[in-house]
């Protein structure tokens, strides 16, 4: 987005324009367009409030309402920390006894809007000019949050009262000609690079950094926790936390998040840490009970802490699947009483049937059972479970769950149903 059309939408026409569009609608988007262009709409303004729509609509997932009172950049939401993240962001620094962050790459202003909305003074900053001008807008409500377009690392910490620091530096990049983006995996390629943003803890030791949750154990630093983060079965982020903003001490830790509504209406969420150094797990055969660990506890390593949780051991040394003998007490995923309720760390499966894999063999087996619908979930094999399903050729009107692994080194099919399915 170029600073004009940004001043289009800003004005008090633009903003009206972008507020009285029905919600979006893939199918309608071209129509809208027209549409407005019939009614006198400049083409560029009316593209613009149709692109805006569409990254709203897309926005409610990280933001909820506070999506229909935003601007985005498609890369700026891509990036964005979803809204229950931020919001654990900003307890950080309050248990810290901060009162004033320097957010140096805020990009949209997702953490600013959670630091600030916690009452935390706020110095957002970022290089693109439009992108601090989208910021700025985001932020208008909170006297608190002070929005510059500048690079961040330029700040004098220390003559801005700034007590504590967080980054979220670019993870993608763009092609030379403008076009689609590309993640970048590579910390020390980061936009800035993560070596400068860790120094700043010689300067401000409370040091918070957003980095993608595919970063390597292999050289994250000695002196910070490195907690990666999930929400509702997906991971989003890995966070490293310096100083007093890692009360806990270093090392790897897991946040799981789950999200439910009751029945009232009323959303909750719950959350679970672990952390602590893994242990090695037991191996073993299949149980009765087969449990897959949330994904950010796999991504911190914890995948024997979580076993020795549940009180099982793993099919296979190289893959995160637990089987139990005995079902595990797992917390239900939504509670009848929220409150104190915790997050599960694993989705669990009671096993029904085991067998080596083999495409004649499962073909016969699904049939038999008059199987039609069919989810395949694998770790630790080659199939792309969308082939395979085609090669089924299921007509029947039973549904089943099958688990693709390895088991002791074999590969396997696991027949599962999840815990608590009628």
């Amino acid at each position: 987005m170029d600073a004009a059309i940004l001043s289009k939408l800003l004005s008090s026409d633009g903003w009206a324009l972008l507020s009285a569009l029905p919600p979006y609608d893939e199918r309608d988007a071209m129509k809208t367009v027209t549409t407005l262009r019939a009614k006198g709409v400049a083409a560029d303004l009316a593209a613009a409030v149709v692109t805006q729509s569409r990254l709203r609509a897309r926005a409610r997932v990280k933001f909820g309402d506070f999506a229909d009172g935003m601007l985005f950049t498609a890369d700026g939401l891509e990036q964005a920390t979803r809204l229950v993240v931020a919001a654990l962001h900003a307890r950080r620094y309050l248990e810290a006894g901060i009162t004033a962050v320097a957010d140096l790459t805020c990009g949209i202003g997702a953490d600013s809007l959670a630091f600030a909305g916690t009452g935390l003074r706020v110095v957002a900053t970022d290089l693109d000019e439009c992108t601090a001008a989208i910021a700025l807008w985001n932020l208008r409500h909170f006297p608190e949050a002070e929005v510059r377009h500048a690079d961040g690392l330029a700040l004098d910490l220390r003559a801005e009262s700034i007590e504590g620091v967080y980054a979220d530096p670019a993870r993608r990049v763009r092609d030379g000609s403008g076009g689609r983006s590309r993640r970048i995996f590579d910390p020390h390629a980061y936009e800035p690079p993560l070596d400068a943003v860790w120094a700043l803890r010689e300067t401000v030791p409370a040091v918070g950094i957003k980095v993608g949750p595919g970063i390597a154990h292999d050289g994250l630093p000695d002196d910070a926790e490195t907690q990666w983060v999930s929400v509702n079965g997906d991971v989003v982020e890995a966070g490293l936390w310096f100083g007093p903003l890692a009360p806990d001490g270093p090392g790897r830790s897991a946040l799981v998040l789950r999200t439910f509504t009751d029945d009232d209406g009323k959303e909750h969420t719950l959350s679970r840490t672990v952390r602590g150094a893994d242990v090695e797990p037991d191996v073993g055969g299949i149980g009765q009970y087969l449990y897959e660990p949330d994904g950010a506890v796999i991504r911190a390593g914890l995948v024997g802490a979580a076993a020795a949780e549940l009180g099982g051991r793993l099919v296979d040394p190289t893959i995160a699947y637990i089987t139990t003998d005995d079902a595990a007490d797992l917390p239900p995923a939504r509670p009848a009483d929220p409150a104190g309720a915790q997050a599960p760390i694993a989705t669990g499966y009671r096993v029904l049937d085991t067998m080596p894999f083999g495409l004649k063999r499962l073909k016969a087996y699904l049939r038999t059972r008059n199987v039609g619908r069919i989810t395949i979930k694998k770790r630790g094999t080659a199939v792309v479970p969308e082939q395979l399903r085609k090669q089924l050729v299921l007509t029947g009107t039973e549904e089943a769950t099958i688990v693709l692994t390895r088991v002791a080194g074999n590969q396997q099919v696991l027949v599962v149903e999840p815990l608590g399915a009628a």
